[in-house]
């Protein structure tokens, strides 16, 4: 693994253009065969999590799952009475046209609200409840063509599969804006760092097509996990970043070499000892990356098995392409450079030889010395204050609440959204229906029966569920299996409707149904399915972070020869992740930044974010960490002292890392523009993240905790080496 890197550079260097024809070949044969064999989309069992679960579990085989459910409103104008006849006229066709389309299953008699404002005409679909976005496209089409016909009602439709496709809409038309926004930032970034559009456009290249290869294996990846559709969102994120990323951290070593050596080494030379540093710091790296996010796995979550995967494809293919396909692209660049350069050389000579040592030295410019300048000179002062002040924008993440997002929690620039408003508004009992399945043997149907009637009748006399209603039983046809639905008149992600939840399982159910010996129960529904996923995140999260924590330390020890910096390492990381999540806190927990970041609070976060985004940062923040540390460790392996190689391995790297820090804020905050507030979520937590590792951690806490531990911080590491020998010579200038 060591010398994987400069012997595949060695390869590409001498074989340029196969290296180059190969790469987009695998490239195309990636993307191909994803195409042509096709992604394996998440079923509605592959979500199924705890008691909700279970309960799923038992209606399905009792051929009592969830439908996917339309509902077509018919209201009057605002302001308006509702003109009974042309609803009911309006609500005949719109019955006529979907019973004659062949994705409906059934469509039920019409049911007027309870001022008599509007019809409601409930249209189930066929298929799972998951294939109703698929299938919802043609009901859709019918709906408007009513609307148009009966011009005296507004007639417009809503539902799950609806709103499920609007929002995959929505995804779309936002992972575009976010393309456009980051695509020229991080061009106009690398031009300014390359000063060349040639090179500004080598890392994105690698980046777009390491993208496209593993889009393409994750269409493959889904037959041995399935696609909840939310990988692809994942890829593009992360690919950008780090595709740009390892190819800017090679590509400013092999302009160093190349600036150093003065003419006197080859192109393909000079690729060879950018692969012997910069190409083993990004494999590294990108096994960091891996590894840590390879713990979500263990959550046994098909969301977070699915964005651990496409995360492992777009780093993995990331690396083989600085591995393989840039040495081959540097070395057919620099071939060109070369034949520019040998017509300079006379011109170059005149200027002697002081400015080229001018050029020799580091770019750390005097922004980044004013930012070293504090940790050089009060080392323990600048770890106290920065430390301190990170644990203060930390602490609000002890307080954070987590919450499942829902239909409540959507845009309202999603059309179906805003007439699932104006439907819950006139039909209340729709906003959650809790779900109770009771199992026992077929003669005890009568019995069941009875007490899930009782039960609904019981509900129907807590304030917390809709009144008055008449209990809705439903038995399997071989009487094994009996629902109940439960109406709640307030949003699932409410109090009213979470004390409900407690309300049914706590103390409606023990009374009725669970008197019954022998009788299997568990309640589902909307409520449900959010609660019961929360609690099953709460009780992975300890040894996800148990086994992230250790891998991590494990990985740095490996990479650095140094337990001090393994546990240097994994401090750090926990002190810039807890300091974005204390940040995340903050902005979307309350309401004060909606107007300025465009979302509606949830009063929560959504679930799913803390535990990815925490995985996932730990794995960014490994990036820098070994990029920084690597520089610091060559210096110190040439023979520097110490601080000295502390001093110069930062000043060394604080360029690159901050240009590819611009990077990844780039692309990550474009994702703050997005309507969907879980999206915004984490976007802006990695965006913050990524400045404040980049910033804080790598040039201030790092070289001030570094230079108080002097060499106590290479405990156990090796000395030296005789790999040091070609190294020295590149940090010969800073001594």
């Amino acid at each position: 693994m060591r010398n994987l890197p400069v012997r595949t550079a060695r390869w590409s260097a001498r074989h340029p253009w196969r290296a180059i024809a190969g790469w987009f070949v695998f490239v195309a044969l990636c993307l191909g065969t994803g195409i042509s064999v096709g992604g394996n989309p998440a079923t509605t069992e592959d979500f199924w999590v705890g008691e909700a679960g279970r309960a799923e579990q038992l209606a399905t085989e009792g051929g009592l799952e969830r439908k996917p459910t339309e509902h077509v409103l018919i209201r009057a104008e605002p302001g308006r009475p509702l003109d009974g006849a042309a609803a009911r006229a309006a609500a005949r066709d719109v019955a006529e046209r979907m019973e004659r389309l062949p994705e409906v299953a059934s469509v039920a008699a019409p049911v007027r609200s309870a001022d008599g404002d509007a019809l409601r005409v409930p249209v189930v679909l066929k298929g799972a409840e998951l294939d109703g976005k698929k299938n919802v496209g043609p009901l859709l089409e019918q709906t408007a063509q009513a609307a148009a016909a009966h011009p005296g009602v507004v007639v417009e439709e809503t539902g799950s599969p609806a709103i499920s496709k609007g929002v995959n809409d929505q995804r779309g038309e936002d992972l575009a804006l976010s393309e456009r926004i980051s695509l020229p930032v991080t061009l106009v970034t690398l031009l300014v760092v390359f000063g060349s559009v040639v090179m500004a456009g080598v890392p994105l290249l690698l980046a777009l097509t390491s993208i496209a290869a593993a889009l393409g294996l994750s269409m493959l990846a889904s037959h041995l996990l399935p696609d909840p559709g939310v990988g692809t969102n994942l890829i593009l994120l992360i690919g950008l970043a780090v595709g740009v990323d390892y190819t800017l951290f090679y590509l400013k070593r092999e302009r160093e070499e190349r600036a150093r050596a003065a003419g006197t080494l080859s192109s393909a030379a000079l690729v060879e000892l950018a692969a012997a540093t910069a190409g083993r710091a990004i494999v590294v790296s990108g096994l960091a990356v891996i590894v840590s996010t390879a713990t979500l796995y263990l959550a046994t979550d098909v969301i977070f098995s699915s964005l651990a995967t496409g995360t492992i494809l777009v780093v993995a293919v990331a690396v083989a392409s600085s591995l393989t396909a840039l040495p081959a692209l540097l070395v057919a660049l620099g071939r060109r450079t070369e034949r520019r350069s040998a017509r300079r050389a006379a011109r170059r000579e005149a200027r002697g030889t002081a400015r080229r040592e001018r050029r020799q030295r580091p770019e750390h410019g005097r922004v980044f010395a004013a930012l070293l300048r504090p940790a050089q000179r009060r080392p323990a002062a600048t770890l106290v204050v920065s430390v301190l002040a990170m644990l203060a924008l930390a602490a609000p993440a002890l307080g954070m609440k987590l919450v499942d997002p829902g239909k409540d929690t959507f845009s309202r620039d999603i059309p179906a959204m805003q007439t699932y408003d104006r439907l819950t508004a006139a039909f209340p009992e729709l906003k959650v229906q809790h779900e109770v399945v009771a199992r026992a043997a077929a003669e005890r149907a009568p019995e069941v029966r009875r007490a899930l009637a009782e039960l609904g009748r019981r509900a129907s006399g807590d304030p917390l569920f809709v009144r008055d209603a008449e209990p809705a039983v439903r038995t399997s046809p071989d009487g094994r299996t009996s629902v109940l639905v439960l109406s709640v008149p307030h949003f699932a992600n409410s109090g009213p409707a979470q004390d409900s939840l407690r309300h049914l399982r706590d103390d409606h159910l023990p009374a009725t149904v669970g008197r019954l010996a022998g009788v299997e129960t568990a309640v589902s529904g909307d409520v449900a399915r959010g609660a019961d996923y929360v609690e099953d995140e709460r009780g992975k999260l300890p040894l996800v972070v148990g086994a992230l924590l250790l891998l991590t330390f494990v990985m740095t020890v490996f990479a650095f020869r140094s337990v001090v910096i393994g546990l240097l390492g994994v401090a750090l990381n926990l002190l810039s992740a807890a300091a974005a999540l204390g940040a995340l806190v903050v902005v979307f927990q309350g309401s004060w930044a909606e107007g300025l970041l465009d979302f509606d609070s949830m009063g929560a976060i959504a679930s799913r974010v803390p535990l990815f985004l925490f995985v996932i940062l730990f794995g960014l923040s490994m990036d820098y960490q070994v990029f920084v540390v690597s520089r610091i460790k060559e210096a110190r392996d040439a023979g520097m002292p110490a601080r000295e190689a502390v001093t110069a391995g930062i000043a060394a790297s604080a360029k690159v890392v901050t240009s590819a820090a611009v990077v990844m804020v780039t692309v990550f905050a474009g994702f703050v523009a997005l309507h969907l507030t879980e999206m915004k979520q984490m976007g802006f937590c990695l965006a913050l993240a990524v400045l404040l590792d980049a910033v804080v951690i790598r040039l201030m806490v790092l070289p001030a905790a570094l230079l108080l531990l002097g060499e106590r911080a290479w405990w156990r590491a090796p000395r030296g080496s005789a790999a040091a020998a070609p190294v020295a010579r590149a940090f010969e200038n800073v001594r």
